[in-house]
């Protein structure tokens, strides 16, 4: 039987994603679930844990680094305030693709169900990442909160900056998820990457201390956009960059869109693959 080509078609990513919205809820739940599955404080850990990140970051780069973000600002709890402000987006982005390549290959059982979307498996190891995500900044807030004894209003610009970086990453899950069926190796070489892009953004060092001629290379990392305006709206108080905010999006819905319809085109050979 001659196996149905994939037509491009924009709209029906969107649609699809729609259609089996209360899927990847029950999913999602089950996946945060499984996380604390038979440990004995279960989710609570997912509150623990951020907190005791944020104590021992305090204490390396106040204590032993004695470091400062600006020569002029000795304000050690800001310092690992910036710091963990950075660590969000990283950990969010390199949980999302260290499980990438394996996300198909984990799951063989769905992909020989005809009728299972495997297109929302990426998403929800997005959500489930978010998850975490989003507890990490809650402790956040409550840490500026005590060090600078007020909130900005520039916080609830703080969505419109996630937006973009969620559909970035579900994008190159897509496609890290498909190339996974079909190139084993290719987790190892998300594990190097991965190490690569986090000494590539600016989340222990400020962007401005980055040499002018390096600066190109700081460009093409999508992570130095989130990671510069989510500092801005939270621990500056200031309105993100409009045109990195533009370009975060841009870039974003590309990934997005050319990542689905890879996913779409070859998750015909999956089963012939597993």
């Amino acid at each position: 039987m001659q196996q149905k080509k994939y037509k491009f078609d924009i709209f029906s990513i969107f649609s699809t994603l729609w259609a089996h919205y209360e899927l990847i809820k029950q999913f999602t739940k089950r996946e945060i679930a499984s996380r604390y599955k038979g440990s004995l404080l279960g989710i609570v850990w997912s509150l623990i844990t951020p907190i005791i990140m944020l104590f021992i970051y305090t204490f390396v780069f106040s204590e032993i680094f004695k470091s400062r973000w600006t020569v002029d600002n000795d304000n050690k709890l800001q310092f690992a305030l910036i710091v963990y402000c950075g660590l969000i987006i990283f950990n969010i982005f390199a949980e999302v693709t260290t499980r990438a390549p394996s996300l198909i290959l984990n799951n063989p059982n769905y992909v020989k169900k005809v009728i299972f979307p495997l297109e929302i498996l990426p998403v929800v190891s997005m959500l489930s990442a978010l998850f975490q995500g989003s507890i990490s900044y809650i402790i956040l807030i409550i840490g500026i909160l005590i060090n600078q004894g007020t909130i900005s209003i520039s916080l609830i610009l703080l969505p419109i900056l996630i937006i973009p970086f969620l559909l970035f990453l579900v994008g190159i899950t897509w496609i890290l998820a498909a190339f996974g069926v079909y190139f084993r190796d290719i987790g190892q070489i998300i594990g190097l990457a991965i190490q690569g892009i986090m000494l590539l953004t600016p989340i222990f060092y400020p962007i401005s201390v980055v040499p002018d001629k390096y600066l190109m290379i700081y460009h093409l990392n999508p992570l130095v956009y989130i990671v510069e305006d989510t500092r801005k709206v939270l621990i500056w108080g200031q309105f993100p960059s409009w045109y990195s905010l533009s370009l975060s999006f841009l870039i974003g819905f590309v990934f997005f869109v050319i990542g689905y319809n890879f996913f779409k085109r070859t998750k015909g050979g999956f089963s012939d693959v597993i």
